[in-house]
């Protein structure tokens, strides 16, 4: 397959990864998802590889899934809803892929990890942040779920639901690693020179026992029934993508018509809130 999203090579022992739209902030389309689909094939599938990497070129890891979506014209409502289904599916596949990887895989993301973009490296076994990045996930902000909801599994529930449930996409790489999203904060040049590093720790070690031992990991999350939650976390996202109502269909119009902040800013002022808190006795 040849790569028009995505670049794919090889160092040593090391299998890179870069995402590979900087023009749109490495924003993952569905091109890109057939895409890191195949680079993963390609990874497991050489017996030369022991660890895979994977950072973003240019400004930022990636500003999570494209937003510009393009309907075919004619569909009608069942089949918009169709297609809507098989790519969520499509998406929630690609990043279940780093976590299921027998090979260990490792994120290095700067500047912004958001939405998608966040699932997708908290998904991989080792997270490795530079001091410029930021991290969210603001879906409920644009009337849309999580795809992969892996967050409850990593920083707890209590951190998940602030994250999720306030849209918050302005979190710190310090913060990110308090709250247990990334492993270790870098400067922001020796980002793919510590990912190398760590890559080459792993590569050292005798490669079933690494492998084995990662399955083991996983499979105390799988045990507890986690991949049946995941399925049907999705099931539900896939409910709240496919689902218009008056607010949602208000908000897609003034973005499609006039962008993100147009949007959000008229949902703000449906709300009515001035920002002024109204005191109220009890008594």
């Amino acid at each position: 397959m040849k790569f028009e999203h995505i670049i794919y090579e090889t160092e040593g022992p090391i299998a890179w990864i870069t995402l590979n739209r900087p023009e749109k902030l490495n924003a993952i389309n569905q091109a890109m998802v057939a895409e890191l689909k195949s680079a993963m094939d390609r990874a497991q599938l050489d017996d030369g590889v022991c660890v895979i990497v994977l950072n973003g070129s240019g400004r930022a890891f990636s500003a999570g899934f494209d937003l510009e979506v393009d309907t075919s014209p004619g569909l009608s409502r069942e089949e918009e809803v169709a297609a809507m289904k098989e790519e969520l599916r499509n998406d929630f596949d690609m990043i279940m892929r780093f976590w299921d990887s027998p090979k260990p895989t490792i994120a290095a993301v700067h500047t912004y990890c958001i939405g998608g973009a966040l699932e997708l490296a908290v998904a991989c076994d080792i997270t490795i942040a530079a001091r410029d990045c930021r991290f969210g996930e603001p879906e409920v902000q644009f009337g849309s779920g999580i795809v992969a909801m892996l967050l409850p599994y990593i920083c707890g529930p209590k951190r998940a639901k602030e994250i999720l449930l306030t849209g918050n996409d302005r979190i710190t790489s310090e913060q990110a690693e308090a709250w247990g999203l990334v492993n270790r904060v870098v400067n922001p040049r020796k980002l793919v020179e510590r990912a190398r590093e760590l890559a080459l720790e792993i590569a050292r070690n005798d490669q079933l026992a690494v492998r084995i031992t990662k399955q083991a990991i996983n499979a105390s999350f799988e045990i507890g029934r986690m991949r049946d939650a995941l399925k049907h976390a999705l099931e539900l996202d896939i409910a709240i993508e496919t689902t218009e109502t008056d607010e949602s269909r208000g908000f897609n119009e003034i973005l499609k018509e006039k962008g993100v902040k147009a949007a959000i800013e008229w949902r703000a002022q449906k709300l009515g809130y001035t920002g002024q808190v109204k005191r109220h006795e009890i008594g």
